[in-house]
């Protein structure tokens, strides 16, 4: 069992102990006319900005993810999701960059979204709050990166959800970033992935506590929202990962709801989701996932055409979520506009997940692209 962390047992190349900020801007407009009043803005960051203001790099999470991508909160057994990648001598090395990660809008780790309350009625928006999309997500963030008065990112990186908010960044603000690195993402969903999504906000539109997006703590859709990450976690790991961890296995110790050690696992992993995410979260990030489109083919050539950034992008051979072919047509687009783009299509058995994975040759490969950026190399 891991100890908490405290400052004494952190590994020297950790960021150490950090602290998510929340940071209030007046306002926000969003894409369809709707303005947040205030705008808020749970962020984490690692490292040092230097005194040019050139060696940021913006760190952008997926779905269930948060502002905290690396070192510990006092008191916790795990660090953030991208720990690996983060920190001291790192791909991400803070001795030489300055890192941002900020949760999303529409969340509820901190930034506006459902959770915040509104200042008309006293109460959480729950579902009132307005629909977000990954460009409002990116216009919120364009904010918080232009408060640390950077005018230009060294890169934009994320996975995922994060991946299809660095390619966001590269068409909204496309000189205000040097570098870009997508993995495991798309430039829109297929209609397979937004009927994974839809069967899950379905769950948690089903659950008898949903009331329209109206509940308490105490009272909430737990079971909809449950089923809903037990759906989309299966979408996460390949065949051959859950062949390999759980086969055919009766579950461990005295469960008897399911028959098999993969159900028993998806169980704890839809109840223990419930503890740490909001059901109109779910609905909300889910449905700008499935909203957002750069277009294919020609269409996404198109807004393409006025990126300025170099490219890093990175897909698995076994992520059925979001195959590799999504990622060729990003590559293919900037390829035929003449954008610099390096492609690499690794054969990790994990799955969708292998971006959050620890991996040397992911490692390796994330340390070679920013340092050719440094170097002025071009791809």
């Amino acid at each position: 069992m891991p100890t908490p962390a405290s400052s004494e047992s952190i590994d020297p190349h950790s960021v150490g102990i950090v602290h998510t900020q929340i940071i209030r801007f007046e306002s926000l407009t969003l894409d369809n006319g709707e303005v947040l009043l205030p705008l808020e803005i749970a962020y984490e960051t690692y490292g040092t900005l230097n005194e040019k203001k050139d060696n940021a790099i913006l760190v952008c999470h997926a779905l269930s993810g948060d502002a905290h991508a690396a070192g510990y909160h006092e008191g916790e057994k795990r660090p953030g999701y991208w720990d690996y990648y983060i920190g001291p001598g790192k791909a991400f090395d803070t001795n030489q960059y300055f890192i941002i990660s900020s949760n999303v809008i529409g969340g509820c780790k901190g930034s506006s979204g459902p959770l915040t309350i509104n200042g008309k009625t006293g109460q959480p928006f729950q579902s009132s709050f307005p629909f977000v999309s990954i460009a409002d997500m990116v216009s919120a963030q364009e904010k918080l990166v232009s408060h640390f008065g950077i005018e230009q990112l060294f890169a934009v990186a994320g996975g995922s959800m994060g991946g299809m908010q660095a390619l966001q960044w590269s068409v909204a603000y496309p000189t205000r970033l040097k570098n870009c690195i997508i993995m495991a993402s798309t430039s829109e969903h297929s209609a397979q992935q937004i009927a994974f999504n839809e069967v899950g906000r379905q769950a948690i539109l089903a659950d008898p506590h949903w009331n329209n997006g109206i509940y308490t703590n105490e009272n909430k859709p737990s079971k909809g929202l449950a089923l809903a990450r037990m759906m989309g976690h299966i979408t996460y790991l390949s065949d051959e990962m859950m062949r390999e961890k759980f086969g055919r296995k009766p579950p461990k110790g005295n469960i008897q709801s399911t028959d098999f050690a993969v159900g028993s696992y998806l169980i704890y992993q839809g109840e223990s989701f419930v503890d740490r995410f909001d059901a109109n979260s779910y609905i909300y990030v889910t449905k700008a996932l499935d909203h957002f489109s750069l277009g294919t083919g020609k269409e996404l050539t198109k807004a393409l055409s006025i990126v300025k950034c170099r490219f890093l992008v990175v897909a698995y051979t076994s992520d059925w979520l979001y195959p590799p072919y999504q990622s060729e047509e990003i590559v293919k687009s900037l390829e035929v506009n003449a954008i610099p783009v390096s492609f690499v299509e690794l054969n990790n058995p994990a799955g969708h997940d292998s971006f959050l994975l620890q991996s040397e040759e992911q490692d390796s490969i994330l340390r070679d692209f920013l340092s050719s950026s440094d170097e002025g190399e071009t791809l």
